[in-house]
């Protein structure tokens, strides 16, 4: 009884199989060429040889091709105005110290040197924007993205409503000159250096 049992589980082994040989997917012509057999032969045409533009990449050289320079004397309102609030920052904290008011940021009372070289940029910003230089509007602007960004934290932090209305009225704000002064720096052509 025990040999038949043994027997029933016996089972005849099956023959193994091939393994077919691993194949990568062809991702491009090169690699489907690559492949390929040497009889056979592949053809690539030719929206595969060249790249086609994108839609953005499409509405971004329709922008680009819409832009004019700036004529002589025009200036645009977003670089006036930002001229305008550079020199009023500079001038507020220039006068605040020398009539001896404690200013203070974020609980922190800068020093001399800090307020007279921040109404100092304040005032180099003023007078380069108004004179329509790039580097000045430049600049503003990234001193612009950091006022942004203090703001944006400032907001997480906020515990009452009139700092959230401040918050939220700077970001606004800030947020929209911001995107303004990027089309005006587009305009504005960069100088170039002759060379010597």
């Amino acid at each position: 009884m025990g040999q038949r049992s043994r027997k029933r589980g016996r089972r005849e082994k099956a023959a193994p199989r091939e393994k077919p040989a691993p194949t990568m997917p062809a991702s491009t012509p090169r690699a489907a060429a690559a492949q390929a057999p040497a009889s056979a032969t592949v053809v690539v045409t030719a929206t595969e040889a060249t790249p086609q533009k994108s839609r953005s990449e499409a509405r971004n050289q329709a922008a680009r091709a819409a832009l004019v320079p700036l004529a002589p004397g025009e200036r645009p309102w977003a670089v006036t105005l930002s001229a305008i609030l550079a020199a009023a920052f500079g001038g507020y904290n220039l006068v605040m110290f020398l009539l001896g008011t404690k200013l203070s940021l974020d609980g922190k009372k800068p020093g001399t040197a800090g307020v007279l070289l921040f109404a100092l940029v304040m005032f180099t910003c003023a007078v380069g924007m108004w004179r329509l230089r790039y580097w000045a509007v430049l600049g503003f602007q990234a001193l612009l993205a950091f006022t942004l960004l203090i703001l944006a934290r400032s907001l997480i932090l906020v515990s009452n409503l009139e700092g959230l209305a401040i918050c939220v009225g700077g970001l606004s704000a800030g947020g929209f000159l911001f995107y303004k002064l990027v089309r005006a720096l587009s305009r504005i052509q960069l100088p170039v250096r002759e060379r010597r």
